[in-house]
């Protein structure tokens, strides 16, 4: 099995679930393989460069950080900040609780990573050291220290207490003072803030807040000082390693759970039945029939081979014709066999089928016969609008001296082959009512991606996207 296939088979988006029945959903599931695989592979670069790039794009999208203090938002009467915007001085005297000297980053923590982290240096403590780091909304009170408020989060150097919202603090950690560092991070994984002192961990403490929260800090006596550092300089805090940490914690928690018994070769063997590799199956099931365990082990665990095992003979040898190049022999066989997939000459299989025999004539240099197939077979298509892009990509092979090395040119590689056999496997799979459209993996997979989904979105759709292509690339 090539690397290609799988990549195109993994990254399908939306289908069906079951075998039979709605032709239409069926040939939507095909033209989301074939569109996916189009999509990507416009322009330059593999489909696995294509898929992580374009991932990237999508969940990274000029995300925001924070680079300075606000200096609009803030209550400016009691504070002075710096002209570069990463200081900020007490130049009052306190008379009253309220007379805080409190700002905001110029922007939220961003949200789409595993954990977001800034630093204070206490450059003077003041008369009291009533400095105060934390995160707030975008409703925060400017004359309050963070933590006093609702929805804010405050580590006080004063006292050491940990301040979540009207009320007195929590034994949090240590004072702090002139001449520490003190940082103030989150975790989106836990759903925990987490603050440090001096490059050590204080410790973390539930997030019950939803919705972008702002960096703080608050300055609330005579020459309090500090500098902020939002990254521009390296932090104490080792906050790769914490990072790091935090991904093997998540590791070992899912080694922690127990499987079936060879589970995993129930899972290799129905990919290679559901997709016709009978020649792979029968060497796999030689390699490790000593370590087979009973069938009723199988049976037990959800297992079912009835559906995978359908025309396997039939199908071995269509995909073996189709990536071979003989679409000819495939349809051939198609209608010896099963008449009915191919009947309507406008169907999507159809339509794929007559596409990869286009290909395989500009592969081998037959340029007039393609030209004469294409009218033929391939002009009907343009009508459809969902179908007009691939028509265009396998026309516009014909205008290139060197196909291959065209924009176009991942048609003629093996992997265009494997959607056209992947279909016709499907559609053959079909004809049996207790077949599926997905092996065990597949739905594994789309299992896996559901719940992380699900996750990410309780958690207010905060914390690292989940990739499904970057996470099998880096197992």
């Amino acid at each position: 099995m090539g690397n290609n296939q799988e990549e195109t088979r993994l990254s399908l988006p939306g289908g069906v679930n079951g075998g039979g029945g709605n032709n239409n959903k069926i040939n939507m599931e095909i033209l989301r393989l074939v569109l996916n695989r189009r999509r990507c592979n416009e322009g330059n670069g593999s489909e696995e460069e294509k898929i992580i790039e374009e991932e990237d794009d999508d969940d990274e999208e000029e995300e925001e950080v924070p680079t300075h203090l606000n200096t609009i938002n803030s209550s400016g009467g009691f504070l002075v900040v710096s002209p570069d915007k990463l200081s900020v001085k007490y130049t009052n005297v306190q008379l009253h609780g309220h007379d805080v000297g409190v700002v905001q980053a110029n922007c939220p923590a961003p949200t789409k990573r595993l954990v977001y982290y800034f630093e204070i240096f206490v450059k003077n403590a003041g008369a009291k050291g009533q400095i105060a780091i934390g995160f707030t909304n975008e409703h925060f009170k400017m004359r309050r220290q963070p933590g006093w408020e609702t929805n804010s989060y405050g580590y006080h150097g004063d006292d050491g207490l940990l301040y979540r919202g009207p009320g007195k603090g929590d034994s949090f950690g240590p004072t702090f003072t002139s001449g520490d560092t003190i940082g103030g991070g989150i975790n989106y994984a836990s759903q925990e803030f987490f603050f440090t002192k001096n490059g050590k961990l204080v410790g973390p403490v539930y997030k019950d807040v939803k919705g972008p929260l702002f960096p703080t800090v608050a300055v609330h006596s005579q020459n309090e000082e500090v500098i902020v550092n939002f990254g521009q300089q390296p932090f104490v805090f080792d906050i790769k390693a914490f990072a790091q940490a935090e991904r093997l914690k998540q590791h070992m928690s899912i080694e922690k759970v127990l499987l079936p018994l060879n589970v995993s070769h129930w899972i290799v063997r129905s990919y290679l039945l559901h997709y016709g590799y009978q020649d792979t199956l029968n060497s796999f099931d030689m390699a490790s029939k000593s370590t087979l365990p009973p069938i009723a082990v199988l049976q037990e665990n959800g297992f079912s081979e009835h559906g995978n095992m359908f025309a396997l003979n039939h199908r071995k040898l269509l995909r073996q014709l189709i990536r071979s190049g003989d679409i000819d022999s495939a349809f051939g066989k198609l209608r010896e066999w099963y008449p009915q997939i191919i009947q309507n000459d406008m169907s999507t299989i159809c339509f794929l089928l007559h596409c990869q025999k286009f290909i395989e004539l500009v592969q081998v240099g037959k340029l007039e016969e393609a030209v004469i197939y294409a009218k033929a077979e391939l002009a009907k298509y343009f009508e459809i609008a969902s179908l007009a892009g691939l028509v265009q990509d396998c026309i516009a092979l014909l205008a290139y001296e060197e196909p291959s090395k065209s924009p176009f040119g991942y048609l003629l590689g093996m992997g265009q082959r494997e959607v056209a056999a992947d279909a016709v496997n499907l559609m053959v799979l079909l004809e049996d009512p207790q077949s599926c459209t997905k092996s065990h993996l597949e739905k594994l997979l789309r299992q896996l991606t559901a719940c992380c989904l699900e996750k990410r979105a309780i958690n207010g759709d905060q914390g690292e996207a989940f990739h499904l292509q970057s996470v099998l690339q880096s197992s």
